[in-house]
């Protein structure tokens, strides 16, 4: 997220008439001399009502500004992402990892956001940094406050923008484990989740958003410490590259390192998870974007415009794509087309007219499908398309905004930009396309290097072992299952609970003592699993194995597809054998 604006830099000497973006009205605002930069790229914003100077901090007088309750809400909607990420990438999975995967997610963003608070959030925005990193200076020990962050979110308190962010770095970083799902240990991957937020997404949000990031500078490099930054570089209003290329790549990196799965499926337990996932992503996407303007005003609501049209052509697009191929109306080819979209209007959402959005989500849902359906000829394994969905249209979407941009977007709320390749500023895709590609070398070089690195040390080896791969991790990690089923035996009766509510239907989960069985129950017995074992073949008169074993009313054990164990007497449980 970043607001190109400056507010009036605060001197004694003179004062000046600035226009308050957060209320709306004009107001007596002490400046502090020049903004400090290149005019076309700044502007001369007051913040909230009023303000004072103590300690060489912005502090605005806040008697409830709408700006900070829109921030404060925004922060809550890009929040309910995460649950809705957990969802998508649950739905995709097998069922024995469908937990295992929302944990993964959630699990994420409790230790994104202790690290974002502690140090993170210091590091990616500090206004006192160099040019590549910024430093502790508003870390957890000094305690932010009321202050403004003049060039960056002048609008609200420092406190509401950092909670803010803080949403962006939790889902960036859950949005990896789509690249390695069911194969990923937990606490591998937290640590890796940990180190990776501190040298990869804090240094390239810094790049993208500080006032002396380099990448955010382009026009005056090199940025000094010291020197007045132009704000003149690569336009990113919500993300592209922080959030989708840098996660994307990481990704690949994760996939890389850890190998392909033992196997390799194309169903999806749950296509209703992904529905829902994907709704819930459409609409915290809407402050995801939408609160990048960092205050209530014209330019949150053209954002927030554009991010719906990009995600519902993008949708259409994926659909009819794969309608070409498949003849078939696909939900999976509608969520995918809808993310698609959402991650190429990304980093042009504050900078991009409505009909461009239409343009930007068609053209980031073909390239996107088209690199899904040849990586299968790269044989590398990005389950869930973090890699071909976030990276690859994270960097289409960033070059398309230096095309589209437009100078009358930035003036709804008084940023005077220089426009994109349409209006002539042809150097901006050059711009983007340095960011990017820095970005997505820098991800995937040092998340390549952190997990080698993790992986090498006892104990912390990042992929399960083969046996617990098969169990799944759910149990094999958590202990726990998200679905608790079982194959019924042929002929077994139901109970008599049961038998009222089904009539003589036999309920899935059902033993031939009327009880029910759990998933539980047979994964605390999981030694026992065994394709056709020794005995079991002995007792069925299949002393070589190959033939028929067979058990009440003529059942085929070796069906196709069908593995038997050797549970609770006076039963026999079947499960798939893509199960175990």
């Amino acid at each position: 997220m970043r607001l190109y604006c400056s507010y009036l830099r605060s001197d004694p000497i003179s004062t000046k008439m600035a226009r308050n973006n957060g209320g709306g009205e004009w107001i007596n605002s002490t400046s502090m001399g020049d903004t400090g930069g290149n005019a076309s790229n700044s502007t001369t914003v007051a913040p909230l009502v009023a303000s004072t100077l103590a300690n060489g901090l912005f502090l605005p007088l806040d008697t409830g500004s709408p700006s900070t309750g829109f921030i404060i809400w925004g922060s809550a909607l890009v929040f309910i992402m995460v649950p809705g990420l957990a969802l998508f990438y649950s739905g995709l999975s097998k069922y024995n990892n469908a937990l295992s995967l929302m944990m993964l997610c959630m699990l994420t963003m409790a230790v994104v956001t202790i690290q974002f608070f502690l140090f993170g959030f210091s590091l990616a925005f500090s206004e006192t940094g160099g040019p590549f990193i910024g430093d502790f200076r508003a870390g957890a020990l000094n305690t932010l406050a009321t202050h403004a962050f003049p060039h960056t979110a002048p609008q609200i308190p420092s406190v509401a923008f950092m909670l803010f962010q803080m949403q962006f770095a939790t889902i960036t970083a859950a949005l990896i484990f789509g690249s390695v799902p069911e194969r990923t240990r937990f606490v591998p991957g937290m640590l890796f989740i940990f180190l990776w937020t501190t040298v990869v997404y804090d240094f390239v949000a810094y790049w993208t958003w500080a006032d002396h990031g380099w990448i955010r500078n382009f026009a005056c490099l090199p940025v000094s410490q010291t020197a007045d930054p132009c704000y003149n570089g690569a336009y990113d209003f919500a993300g592209g590259g922080p959030v989708h290329i840098a996660s994307g790549f990481a990704g690949l990196a994760y996939c890389l390192v850890v190998g392909r799965r033992k196997l390799v499926h194309v169903e999806h337990h749950s296509l209703v998870n992904v529905m829902l996932g994907t709704g819930i992503l459409w609409f915290g996407w809407f402050a995801f974007n939408g609160g990048s303007a960092g205050a209530a005003n014209t330019r949150a609501a053209m954002a927030a415009t554009v991010t719906t049209i990009a995600a519902a052509t993008g949708a259409v697009s994926w659909v009819l794509y794969d309608y070409i191929f498949t003849r078939k109306v696909s939900a999976l080819s509608f969520c995918s087309g809808v993310v698609a979209g959402l991650v190429g209007i990304t980093p042009a959402s504050g900078f991009v007219a409505p009909w461009c959005a239409i343009v930007i989500g068609f053209i980031v849902a073909v390239v996107c499908n088209s690199w899904v359906r040849f990586k299968k000829r790269l044989h590398f394994d990005d389950s869930f398309d973090a890699f071909s969905v976030h990276g690859c249209g994270g960097i289409v979407g960033n070059i398309l905004t230096g095309i589209f941009a437009q100078k009358w977007i930035g003036k709804l709320d008084g940023t005077d930009i220089d426009g994109g390749w349409l209006e002539g500023n042809w150097i901006q895709i050059a711009y983007q396309l340095g960011s990017s590609a820095a970005i997505a070398a820098w991800s995937f070089v040092i998340s390549f290097i952190l997990l080698f690195v993790i992986n090498k040390i006892p104990g912390l080896h990042l992929r399960v072992s083969d046996e617990d791969e098969t169990i799944g991790g759910d149990y094999a990690e958590m202990g726990e299952v998200g679905y608790m089923l079982v194959i019924s035996e042929p002929g077994a009766e139901a109970s008599i609970q049961d038998q009222e509510a089904f009539g003589s239907i036999n309920p899935v989960g059902s033993r031939l003592d009327g009880k029910r069985v759990s998933m539980g129950d047979i994964l605390t017995n999981r030694e026992r699993i065994r394709t056709l074992s020794t005995d079991s073949n002995r007792r069925n008169g299949n002393g070589n194995g190959t033939a028929s074993a067979r058990h009440n009313g003529g059942f085929d054990s070796t069906e196709p597809g069908l593995h038997m164990t050797t549970l609770p007497p006076n039963t026999i449980d079947y499960v798939r054998k893509a199960d175990f």
